[in-house]
């Protein structure tokens, strides 16, 4: 084999190895998601405990791998055999997570460790779910760290965010049932008036009580015949939507190349829209009350979709908005100086 050959064959290697890695990494994650959704299908139908997050996951890494993307279809750097093999190891560990808690015993230890430490909660049989967003994160950490060092775990930073944020939201909520987690809670009675005030202003007569010293308020909503009530903890006022918000646009700001000012401009009408997003649902929650719908369907899945749909789209909005006004920036302030 010539010198040339050499080289073009070392370049193709090199190409398909960089395409192999990526792939790799994507089966390291959804091998063990396909054995959860087989083993637990109706929980990937919900957001509020279940795995409805692990498809946001997904989108979230397509999108890091594409904003990047020149970049890492062209890397050439080779990987050290000790790295070669603990990157192998690693993208191992999700799967074997999987069979050693849902078939080695590991869920049940999880539930009777946190009842040793007397743990009483309506939850606690989440427990098992909470651990696994919180071991994924950290197993999809170490899968980036070895594949490509500390620059991959700042360009992947919003995709281990979100696993990491939902499994300390979930253990929050199994520790402290019942809106019992005072930094979370006391947002509730704002977001609990200013639905109170959208239902009025739909013609509906509402009650809003709220014992004293108590931050969890009783909502009733009435019509002409008939009328429905509940009380408001955080999790239905979709404040784990806003510190998702908070942690995935803090982290997408930091790495766009985009002014300060427009940063904030940016941050501040993203929360705007999220925190209007969780007053409409717990809108909706009464609404469906009211009319003697399926409010826990709708409160575990439906209510969060929304938000969280809005949240992993706003940071495409951002780019396609900043892409177009770039490209069409003088045709636009033309047409505006013209007209």
């Amino acid at each position: 084999m010539s010198e040339h050959e050499l080289f073009l064959s070392t370049a193709y290697f090199r190409r398909y190895s960089t395409y192999l890695k990526i792939l790799l990494i994507f089966l390291s994650v959804g091998i063990p998601f396909a054995v959860l959704y087989f083993l637990y299908p109706l929980s990937f139908d919900k957001t509020f405990n279940g795995r409805a997050y692990y498809l946001f996951f997904v989108w979230l890494v397509v999108l890091e791998f594409a904003l990047d993307w020149d970049r890492y279809k062209s890397e050439t750097s080779e990987m050290a055999v000790k790295r070669t093999f603990a990157f192998g190891l690693a993208l191992l560990l999700p799967a074997g997570y999987v069979i050693v808690s849902n078939f080695l015993g590991f869920n049940a230890l999880i539930m009777d460790l946190f009842r040793s430490y007397g743990v009483v909660s309506p939850w606690l049989d989440n427990t098992p779910l909470a651990i696994e967003y919180l071991v994924f994160a950290m197993l999809f950490a170490l899968v980036i760290l070895f594949a490509y060092k500390l620059k991959g775990l700042a360009d992947f930073s919003l995709s281990i965010a979100l696993l990491g944020v939902v499994g300390a939201i979930h253990t929050i909520n199994i520790l402290y049932p019942y809106g019992g987690f005072t930094p979370f809670q006391i947002l509730v009675p704002a977001t609990a008036t200013l639905s109170a005030d959208v239902l009025n202003l739909m013609g509906y007569q509402t009650a809003l009580f709220l014992s004293s010293g108590s931050l969890t308020p009783t909502l009733v909503i009435r019509d002409s015949a008939t009328y429905w009530g509940g009380q408001i903890a955080w999790p239905c006022a979709g404040v784990e939507s806003l510190l998702l918000y908070i942690v995935i646009m803090l982290l997408f700001l930091k790495k766009a190349d985009i002014p300060r000012f427009h940063k904030v401009i940016y941050f501040t009408v993203g929360a705007a829209v999220t925190y209007f997003i969780n007053i409409l649902r717990i809108v909706t929650i009464f609404l469906i009350g009211l009319n003697k719908g399926d409010v826990w369907t709708f409160h575990d899945y439906y209510g969060q979709l929304y938000s969280a749909a809005w949240i992993m789209s706003y940071p495409l909005i951002i780019i396609g908005s900043r892409a177009i006004w770039s490209k069409y920036k003088d045709a636009i302030v033309n047409f505006i100086v013209n007209d």
